[in-house]
């Protein structure tokens, strides 16, 4: 991990070299991350665009052998089967993802040998939101605070599958709020251009056309 981490903190006092912002570094390293993760991002949503291609099917099942759970597992099984579907596919680019975004989060917690300015739309970016003096009075500290929230339960609503995950669409972005007032700007920051990525990488997936999409009816 501490490889992975080096490595970040090399690239991004290269981009800094070019750009002298550390603002600016920020979302082009996040870009370029983007970049480097787009396919397993993409496997990723195109599992959870088949699941919820499902749902119509799935409830059906659920509703036929309610009272009968073996029953619904088989049942479930071969649907997933019959469509080609493993619901454990969109979790292993998760858990490849998990590592750089440690790494990023060691870096920008606290880079190495950073120069230039580290003030971006009137923000310090190494700063905390709330320091130990009291709150930040910079009124782009609670926008960004407030982006990070919002781009997170938009980022949860289009990737849920099922009402069971609807929970998890409200508790993200509350906890993201709560880490948002407290880490350093430069954390948030890379936040909220990650999930504006991962937003328009979900867009572009989801316009290609459903492929055996399943009414209601």
């Amino acid at each position: 991990m501490s490889a992975i981490v080096k490595l970040m903190n090399s690239i991004l006092l290269a981009i800094n070299g070019f750009t002298h912002n550390y603002g600016l570094s920020i979302i082009v390293l996040t870009i370029i991350i983007k970049i480097i993760t787009w396919p397993l991002m993409s496997k990723q949503l195109s599992s959870a665009k088949a699941m919820q291609e499902l749902q119509p099917e799935l409830k059906k099942i659920q509703e036929k052998y309610k009272n009968d759970q073996a029953k619904l597992n088989q049942a479930t099984m071969e649907l997933w089967q019959k469509h080609n579907i493993n619901p454990l596919a969109g979790c292993l680019p998760l858990l490849i993802q998990l590592p750089i975004l440690w790494a990023m989060f060691q870096v920008l917690r606290s880079p190495e040998g950073l120069t230039g300015s580290t003030i971006f739309l009137g923000i310090d970016m190494l700063q905390a939101l709330r320091t130990a003096e009291g709150l930040q009075t910079h009124p782009g500290y609670w926008i960004l605070v407030i982006v990070s929230a919002v781009t997170t339960f938009l980022q949860q609503k289009v990737m849920m599958t099922d009402n069971s995950q609807k929970a998890m669409t409200f508790m993200m972005p509350i906890l993201l709020l709560y880490f948002s007032i407290n880490f350093q700007s430069g954390l948030v920051l890379y936040w909220v251009v990650s999930n504006l990525l991962s937003l328009g990488q979900h867009l572009l997936i989801n316009r290609r056309p459903m492929k055996g999409a399943v009414s209601e009816e």
